[in-house]
């Protein structure tokens, strides 16, 4: 490509740049209508967490397996998507979870009771004589509608053919005296409608009724109507369904956090962008240009694949942020390099780039098969974290290798920023790095050995000892937070559900503790805690308004994700181990690696039982994205290591490697530090739900950082040194039965 192209095209990226942050701040046109491009915070799509809603998971009582179950889960999600299309819920999901579990997700669902209530009814409909006898089931109903009747409403219901003609008959019946009454308070002459075993309504029948219509008084509310017409539209469930799992948001708390989480995530970039110019100057600030054109693509690309945006999500932006800053570190370094090998600017931005791309290429997709498995394995509020990573991941490739490569050749291509001290390089030819000693990693190997088993050790016995400090979504039970618009006493409010023998832990929450938020390991069906939060307004003078939140989850849940979490790791662990096999064409790299992954696992684990730290679905989450993130320096120096082999080859495996580690020492601590920096500011000044996921995330950023270093490497040393000496012994054997 001619320098005047490449002029063109970074003119065009810059123009790109300026007007798509426009766009995604402000949008274009009138933001209160349709046809206007909206911002992009408006025209993403928020999960409940943010946007405030109603999520239920089921789980269906039947001893069916194998295809029966499929399908019959199949019909129970067909029927509860009609049910909740038909009660006008926008943007309602519903999804099959595992095996035999239906999630349903109503976002901004005032009345959860009623909602939840609705799609798990079996929603039985018959029309009934006097006699107790069947007339019709619901399988006969064509439609459902309601009707104002005086201050009231009421259901009209339209048969179809074969619904009339026995519709007909009955009446007939019911007119002619051919019924005598076995039901308690019915007449002969009188037809019941029964929904769910219960009599809604038993009118007089004065004469035969024709023509496939009838209606179903009541002196409903509106909404009860409503209700009542949705299910008997949307048919009889084939299953009994039980509610394990269940969520009601307002969305106060997601807004406020979703506006804390952006101011966050603009100082933690700004951070970034500093960072990146005082350690790599020229580099840096172009950097810097694919870093804001990275975040603009990976926000309209959420929008574009209609990527519903939750707080985990937010914490997945922030992680694939210091992602990206990664894979130009990687090029830096290597430019840089080849700088200092004597190569011209030009000759050596070639190099580098082509030297730096299978190194970038191999961090990104172990972390992107990790991410894949997170996805195929975890809940819905997990997929959507693995899905903003997937595509953090892909646009990050493309931002470093393309866009990167554009500014940074167009700079070796000019004669006044064709200079050393723009590219990172002092005058003398010697490499600017933030550190500049050599270290000898390999023979102190030992000690970093047993520092680390020390704390595998401390932290598993601990949680024998102690046990681990398991949240609501392992052990089972409830959560529910109230707003009660003063400070009260926490004492105060036990006293105030003593009666419900709840044991709970309650703690303060939002600005001036206004808020409290009681845990219970006991599992408050819908029911149950209504009758809680009833007392609570009785109690305190609030409304439904203040009940911010409430969570159900059954004990069956929590056993599933550790089921699932376990499984996610061994499949994660296996597909990086074959792919980095296949790649460096050893099974020590592989093993070696693996080795490491497992060991910031258990490291991480430690450290939540030692400091008695909640383990949650988001400390899960953020275990299985370290799976994929820890191993990403360790690729970094595994590729260095199987360079510098090639390239010396007199040099033994411990030369080798140390010289390994302290090339790529300053790219491991700039990328472990911008990550970090990026979410030191989200772990501050947001909510508590993110900072469940940041939390872990954080320590395994150190923790995978320094098992690069310290224990993978060394690992594969042991490993070589093993098979060198084997050799060694081979080659001497062999020598003296020469002579």
């Amino acid at each position: 490509m001619s320098v005047k192209l490449k002029k063109i095209l970074a003119v065009l990226v810059i123009v790109l740049l300026v007007f798509g942050w426009f766009v995604t701040l402000f949008g274009i046109g009138d933001q209160s209508k349709d046809d206007a491009i909206k911002s992009v915070k408006d025209a993403l799509k928020y999960g409940l967490d943010i946007n405030g809603g109603v999520y239920v998971v089921m789980e269906a009582q039947t001893d069916k397996t194998g295809d029966q179950l499929k399908e019959l889960m199949d019909q129970t999600r067909a029927v509860i998507d009609n049910r909740v299309n038909q009660m006008g819920v926008a943007e309602a999901s519903v999804t099959i979870e595992g095996t035999n579990r239906i999630r349903v997700e109503m976002p901004g669902v005032e009345n959860a009771d009623e909602a939840i209530q609705a799609i798990g009814k079996t929603a039985k409909l018959y029309f009934v004589l006097a006699d107790n006898s069947i007339v019709l089931d619901g399988s006969n109903v064509k439609d459902a509608q309601i009707a104002t009747d005086g201050g009231h409403y009421k259901i009209l219901l339209e048969f179809d053919s074969e619904g009339a003609a026995l519709f007909e008959e009955g009446t007939r019946k019911a007119v002619n005296g051919e019924v005598t009454s076995t039901i308690d308070g019915m007449s002969n002459n009188e037809i019941a409608i029964v929904l769910d075993n219960e009599i809604v309504v038993h009118p007089e029948v004065r004469e035969v009724i024709s023509g496939g219509n009838c209606e179903m008084t009541g002196n409903y509310s509106k909404e009860e109507a409503t209700m009542k017409a949705a299910l008997i539209r949307g048919g009889a469930l084939p299953v009994e369904l039980v509610e394990v799992q269940s969520s009601v948001q307002t969305a106060t708390i997601g807004a406020h956090a979703l506006d804390k989480s952006i101011v966050a995530g603009a100082i933690g970039l700004a951070i970034v962008f500093l960072l990146m110019i005082i350690f790599y100057g020229m580099l840096g600030f172009v950097a810097d240009i694919a870093l804001l054109l990275y975040v603009i693509m990976f926000l309209w690309s959420m929008v574009a694949f209609n990527v519903v945006l939750t707080l985990p999500g937010i914490a997945a932006l922030i992680l694939s942020i210091g992602m990206a800053v990664d894979a130009n570190v990687i090029i830096f370094a290597r430019i840089k390099e080849e700088i200092c090998a004597g190569k011209s600017i030009r000759v050596a931005v070639d190099a580098g780039f082509k030297n730096a791309l299978s190194t970038v290429l191999d961090a990104q997709i172990t972390t992107l098969i990790a991410a894949v498995v997170l996805y195929e394995v975890g809940t819905t509020s997990v997929k959507g974290f693995a899905l903003t990573l997937m595509i953090g991941i892909i646009i990050s490739i493309f931002t470093a290798v393309v866009i990167t490569q554009l500014f940074i050749s167009l700079l070796a291509n000019s004669p006044k920023f064709a200079k050393n001290k723009y590219f990172g390089v002092n005058e003398d030819g010697t490499p600017k790095q933030m550190l500049n000693k050599t270290f000898s990693f390999i023979k102190h190997r030992k000690i970093f050995y047993i520092v680390s088993v020390s704390i595998i050790v401390i932290g598993l016995l601990w949680s024998v000892i102690f046990g681990m400090n398991y949240g609501i979504d392992f052990t089972g039970g409830t959560t529910i937070q109230v707003d009660l618009g003063k400070q009260v006493a926490i004492e105060d409010v036990e006293k105030t559900l003593k009666d419900y023998e709840l044991d709970p832990q309650i703690i303060y929450a939002g600005e001036g503790n206004t808020q409290v938020v009681i845990k219970t390991i006991k599992s408050l069906d819908n029911a149950g805690r209504n009758e809680v939060i009833n007392t609570l307004e009785q109690a305190y003078g609030i409304t439904e308004d203040d009940v911010l939140a409430s969570e159900q989850f059954g004990p069956s849940v929590g056993d599933e994700l550790k089921v699932n979490a376990l499984k996610a790791i061994i499949i994660a662990s296996i597909g990086m181990l074959i792919y980095i096999i296949f790649r460096f064409k050893s099974w020590k790299y592989g093993f070696s690696a693996v080795a490491g992954v497992v060991h910031d696992v258990l490291i991480v684990i430690a450290f939540y039982a030692i400091f008695g730290f909640t383990v949650n679905n988001p400390f899960i989450a953020a275990i299985l994205t370290l799976v994929g993130y820890s191993i990403n320096d360790t690729i970094v120096i595994f590729d260095r290591i199987r360079e510098n082999k090639a390239l010396h080859t007199r040099d033994n495996s411990e030369v080798n490697i140390d010289r390994s580690i302290n090339q790529t020492l300053n790219r491991t601590i700039m990328t472990s530090l911008t990550t970090l920096v990026v979410m030191v500011p989200l772990c501050i000044m947001v909510s508590s739900s993110i900072r469940e996921f940041i939390i872990p995330l954080m320590v395994g950023v150190i923790v995978g950082c320094c098992s690069s270093i310290f224990i993978c490497s060394p690992l594969y040393y042991d490993l070589c040194k093993k098979d060198e000496g084997s050799k060694y012994l081979k080659s001497t054997a062999k020598k003296a039965k020469t002579k």
